[in-house]
């Protein structure tokens, strides 16, 4: 009788979280317009701004999709870190470590300031761990791995 092991199931709803959250992300962008987002890379000095505006939307998007399915994760995971360090570099790292910075509070709420590198680090520490792992269950490579097993057997 087949043993349950727990630990197979255990980055499942880490997986599942990144996909999701490079899609929102992706999505975020591409609903404001891919011309804003490249406004906003121009006024960072990034070189060919639409053409990285598209590169990055499509990465998130795609990349979170793949990690959602659990298809090509590792090689998803290349593109997206490149994603986040490129980001962690040019936005964020100015605003030190700290992703939470309370300001003041006033009638309205509490009034936060500009994020710092830390999800960016969640994120980077997450897509090492999926993508070098052996795939998991309910995942596409998974499925990918099983049956390439059994045309070996």
């Amino acid at each position: 009788m087949p043993q349950f092991n727990l630990g197979h199931w255990a980055s499942l709803p880490l997986r599942l979280l990144v996909g999701y959250g490079f899609i929102e992300h992706g999505l975020a962008k591409l609903s404001r317009g891919p011309d804003a987002f490249a406004g906003v890379l121009q006024q960072l000095g990034v070189p060919l701004p639409h053409l990285a505006a598209t590169l990055t939307i499509g990465t998130e998007i795609i990349g979170g999709l793949a990690f959602l399915l659990g298809a090509f994760v590792f090689w998803a995971s290349i593109p997206t870190a490149f994603v986040l360090l490129v980001a962690m570099i040019n936005v964020h790292w100015r605003y030190g470590f700290s992703s939470v910075k309370l300001q003041s509070v006033s009638a309205s709420g509490p009034q936060f300031g500009p994020v710092g590198y830390e999800i960016d680090l969640l994120y980077l520490a997450a897509l090492i761990l999926l993508a070098l792992q052996k795939p998991r269950p309910l995942s596409i490579d998974g499925l990918r791995r099983r049956r390439h097993a059994d045309k070996v057997l």
